[in-house]
């Protein structure tokens, strides 16, 4: 059953969303395409070097991603309380980074002199921009249009690139978040590209344990644009900067889940269960049937916790929301 977007994404209930990009028909991505023999290796670049651009505009933070063949993965963190603080210069200067702007705003930007009344059109401009800089439709738009143009013009044809508007579902917990991380940090595991989290090209775990092993980086200014700015980890549960878990226990859980999930271990679950399971009341065994299949089974709209799920029903507008078998079964200790 469709739903409005504004009924989906909703910054009381949660500012984390999964968001899932497909391309329409035989269209690919990235990769080999079979039946043409044509490669399009090239374009996952495009979607991190894109991700990264847009991550350095938008008030909006990048929590994972995976770049597959004909579709991608993002969890992301809307955070329009950043793009508050910003000054009415720096919402013009970012907005322009992307877009030509109004022409208000060139006038303005070239030093001409503005009558009172095109000031004020200029701070009516400023407040929508500001807007839109922390907007997910917003954010997913100058991704899938970008990559759209710049697709069809290599394969010089028109039309749709991508099948429909972009999937969304809010992560409402903790639980939510990190089982939804590993998801699509195992991606390619998961579709027997790669065999172990480092080894997965043009992911979000792929570049955490890059960036792990060297340096520290500051997560703001220095850091480079051609690959994304990932949300850190604040290593406390009830914490409100950052992601709610350490970077050592999100490793330790992806590269458990990818031991476990690797087809040559017939389904076999290590006994080294990662203890951050227990603290948020994760049953292990449903973990991995959950990042196992290849779509996230169970739920739909929304992902968390049965009572998490019931108590955002009046808030998202809605009587019913997928889920609640399925969060009682991979979220036992907390329902």
């Amino acid at each position: 059953m469709t739903v409005a977007r504004s009924s989906l994404v909703s910054l009381s209930a949660t500012p984390y969303y999964h968001v899932i990009g497909r391309c329409v028909r035989r269209a690919f991505l990235c990769g080999v395409d079979s039946a043409s023999g044509r490669c399009f290796e090239h374009r996952r670049e495009w979607i991190v070097e894109r991700l990264a651009l847009l991550s350095s505009v938008f008030a909006i933070e990048v929590c994972a991603y995976a770049v597959m063949s004909n579709h991608y993965h993002l969890v992301i963190k809307l955070n329009p309380a950043v793009a508050d603080d910003w000054s009415n210069a720096e919402v013009i200067a970012r907005w322009c980074s992307l877009y030509s702007g109004h022409p208000l705003v060139q006038r303005h930007q070239a030093g001409e002199a503005l009558s009172p009344g095109e000031l004020s059109a200029i701070f009516d401009l400023v407040a929508m921009y500001r807007t839109r800089l922390a907007d997910l439709s917003w954010f997913m738009r100058g991704l899938n249009h970008h990559i759209a143009c710049r697709a069809n013009a290599e394969d010089n044809c028109t039309g749709h690139f991508w099948e429909g508007r972009f999937k969304s579902q809010a992560l409402l917990d903790e639980q939510a978040l990190i089982s939804c991380m590993a998801y699509v940090d195992l991606n390619p595991i998961r579709a027997s590209i790669a065999d172990t989290p480092e080894r997965s090209d043009f992911t979000s775990i792929q570049q955490r344990i890059k960036q792990s092993k060297s340096k520290p980086q500051p997560q703001t200014g220095s850091m480079s644009k051609e690959i994304p700015r990932l949300l850190g980890f604040s290593g406390r549960l009830d914490g409100n900067q950052g992601l709610p878990f350490s970077l050592d226990d999100y490793l330790n859980l992806v590269d458990w889940s990818g031991r476990a999930i690797h087809p040559d271990k017939n389904g076999k679950i290590p006994d080294e269960t990662p203890p951050i399971l227990s603290r948020l009341g994760i049953a292990p065994d449903e973990l991995i049937h959950h990042l196992s299949r290849q779509q996230q089974h169970g739920f739909y709209h929304v992902i968390g916790k049965a009572s998490t799920i019931r108590d955002v029903l009046n808030e998202l507008g809605v009587a019913f929301l997928k889920g609640i078998s399925a969060a009682n079964r991979l979220f036992p200790q907390l329902k």
